[in-house]
């Protein structure tokens, strides 16, 4: 039961901090305005989160062109923390070097999930009409993924079903996901 209760935390903490990394790396790649002049709140938040990790990896990871590699290395870091800490919490039994690779898993599942629950917040936005900063931010993060499915798939009776579309192919992408991963672990 401790196992369970710490595994749950150590999830929860990794998720939240990871995902913000996430969120700061594609916000960033997007161009979006994070500063608080900005009136973004939801980039101060991800500020605000991820300033202590991600500013002195900075200084030693260099960015990508657009993509700042210092966030998505931080994101990392969190997940073989997290995997690192159960596998010694298990009494340290296996194979450690299965540790990097259920980390990489990891982090490809809170990207996928990230990108779940963003979709979800903007169908739920886009029933209210809502015009704020907040939903013009989510929007924004959205509309890349979605712009290819709403050139195959158009209106039905004036209603976008991109957003379900895309939701039902990350579900696809998160099960054949967890079916790769388990075929990783048995390989290694």
């Amino acid at each position: 039961m401790l196992y369970q209760i710490i595994s749950l935390l150590l999830e929860v903490l990794a998720g939240v901090l990871g995902g913000a990394c996430l969120l700061r790396l594609y916000m960033q790649y997007q161009r979006i305005p994070m500063s608080s002049r900005s009136g973004n709140p939801l980039g101060r938040f991800v500020f605000a989160l991820t300033d202590w990790l991600v500013l002195p990896l900075r200084r030693v990871v260099p960015a990508l062109g657009r993509w700042d590699m210092a966030s998505l290395i931080a994101a990392y870091l969190l997940q073989l923390a997290q995997f690192g800490l159960l596998w010694l919490l298990a009494g340290a039994d296996g194979g450690l070097f299965a540790v990097p690779i259920l980390a990489a898993f990891g982090l490809v599942r809170l990207a996928i999930s990230g990108l779940t629950g963003l979709v979800i917040v903007y169908a739920v936005l886009s029933w209210v009409q809502t015009h704020s900063v907040m939903s013009d931010v989510i929007g924004r993060l959205c509309a890349p993924p979605l712009t290819p499915i709403r050139r195959l798939i158009p209106l039905v009776g004036g209603v976008d079903l991109s957003p379900l579309v895309l939701l039902v192919l990350l579900q696809i992408a998160s099960i054949a996901l967890g079916h790769l991963q388990g075929l990783a672990l048995l390989v290694t």
